[in-house]
């Protein structure tokens, strides 16, 4: 594929702000601070759970208010707190939760995105739900499987035990800011296009000149320069999948769905893989935008100043999920100035996601309350208690219509769901805290230089050494 780029371009200096990752604006976990627990079993319902929101406490105090009605209907002696932690990322967040466990404050319930899972069941502070799961499998198979795809389900298990019941995700698909398409004369993205008509596109946004600029990205993980390496059927590490999970694929969906065909017992993350040819491949692609001028300089970890330069006209296209139809609209944008395509194809149509879910922790003494109240927040009618406005994307079909994006945009909502079909989990080994800090520090070092090899070649370095050691 030849992509030739045109002379660099002026531009503005661009103010290095924080910002939100996939998660930081409502991932939720609870807390420990129980009362009133029973000697045996899965202890009583009654006393206090003490829910960590990742965010403000005014939002926290907002949610708990919100969620109390439905906690007394599971038991009226059941009471909830909710408390919030900051963080700028899934890495601040998941860093935070493994100090209040090292200080003996082990919560009962944790929300867990794709990041942290197999970090909490290597380090076996979370329990398999198998049990729970196949006891109430009769009402949760029309009332929740049924309803949710199958690979949010398998990325959330882990040697064939299913340890989340997750409710939300985003994938990596591709923005464009309607107003600065139609100045460059450049057609709207259509389904199935390639990375040469993303690159056709980039180069007439580059002839706007002025401040405006073709593309924009952040250095981390999640929507990356990783979603051009999973477009070029790459990825930083083996992929491969454990076996089993038969216990739950062959009851929780029907025989016939062909969602299901090639589900196994979760994602199983073998040997590193940073320095591929398809990494240096797509990383040096996303290099080569910069220094044809047609990318700033990316932001690490959050992604506060790229959401104000797309809102603001002056970003073309930029890799997004569902979570930013509610954070563009927030920010301004009115109906109809932003659109969204599913990213486009490279030497495959392989994208990215995460999720995010409940489970419960291992050290719990009311492992049967905590499994209720996990059933309630997954069910669909708390969906837009938990996350309001659009701020992920939730993990049900039936929520995912024209309705609940009428008030966000964008009109082409069904890509968010339809993209999971063939997409793969970002890479989250139980040292996905090495793996995101290495990513980080090498892609800051590749931009510098101007040199991908070199600097995957020392990821790969950094990634065996933690691997040896996991």
């Amino acid at each position: 594929m030849a992509r030739e780029f045109g002379p660099v371009m002026g531009r503005r200096d661009l103010l290095r702000l924080g910002g939100y990752g996939l998660a930081s604006a409502a991932l939720l976990g609870m807390g420990a601070g129980l009362t009133g627990c029973a000697p045996s079993g899965g202890g009583s319902s009654t006393g206090t759970l003490t829910m960590l929101y990742f965010g403000d406490q005014k939002s926290a105090t907002t949610l708990q208010n919100a969620l109390q009605p439905k906690v007394k209907k599971i038991d009226k002696d059941l009471s909830l707190k909710v408390s919030a932690i900051n963080g700028k990322d899934w890495n601040d967040f998941l860093a935070k939760v493994l100090t209040l466990i090292a200080s003996g404050q082990a919560p009962d319930i944790v929300s867990v995105a794709t990041e942290g899972l197999q970090l909490m069941v290597g380090k076996k502070l979370i329990t398999p739900l198998d049990s729970y799961v196949t006891k109430d499998m009769s009402t949760l198979k029309s009332s929740y499987f049924n309803d949710i795809h199958p690979a949010l389900i398998e990325a959330m298990m882990v040697d064939g035990h299913l340890y989340n019941m997750p409710d939300s995700f985003n994938a990596g698909s591709m923005f464009y800011n309607s107003d600065v398409l139609q100045k460059a004369g450049a057609s709207a993205p259509a389904a199935g296009w390639t990375m040469d008509d993303f690159h056709s596109t980039a180069e007439k946004i580059s002839k706007l000149g002025g401040d405006i600029l073709p593309f924009d990205w952040v250095v981390r993980l999640w929507g990356s320069w990783t979603s051009f390496l999973y477009a070029n059927n790459g990825n930083l590490i083996e992929e491969g999948k454990y076996g089993g999970g038969d216990w739950l694929w062959s009851k929780a969906y029907e025989a016939s769905d062909k969602s299901i065909q090639g589900r196994q017992g979760g994602w199983k993350w073998g040997a590193p893989t940073a320095n591929s040819d398809a990494a240096i491949e797509a990383l040096q692609y996303v290099i080569d935008l910069q220094k044809a001028g047609y990318s700033p300089s990316p932001d690490v970890g959050g992604g506060g100043t790229l959401q104000g330069l797309f809102s603001s006209g002056r970003i073309g296209m930029t890799i997004g999920g569902g979570f930013w139809a509610g954070g563009l609209h927030n920010a301004g944008m009115k109906d109809g100035s932003f659109e969204v395509q599913a990213f486009p194809t490279w030497k495959s149509n392989k994208s990215l996601f995460g999720t995010g879910g409940y489970s419960i922790f291992e050290s719990s003494k009311k492992k049967d309350a905590a499994w209720e109240v996990i059933k309630m927040m997954i069910e669909a009618e708390t969906f837009d208690i938990m996350f309001p406005g659009n701020i992920t994307t939730t993990g049900r079909k039936s929520l995912m219509t024209a309705e609940r994006y009428a008030s966000t945009g964008p009109k082409n909502w069904q890509v968010f769901y339809d993209q999971l079909d063939g997409s793969v989990p970002i890479s989250a080994p139980s040292y996905y805290n090495a793996l995101a800090t290495s990513l980080n520090q090498r892609t800051t070092e590749a931009i510098s230089s101007g040199n991908a090899k070199a600097a995957l070649d020392a990821m790969q370095s950094d990634l065996e050494k933690v691997a040896k050691g996991s």
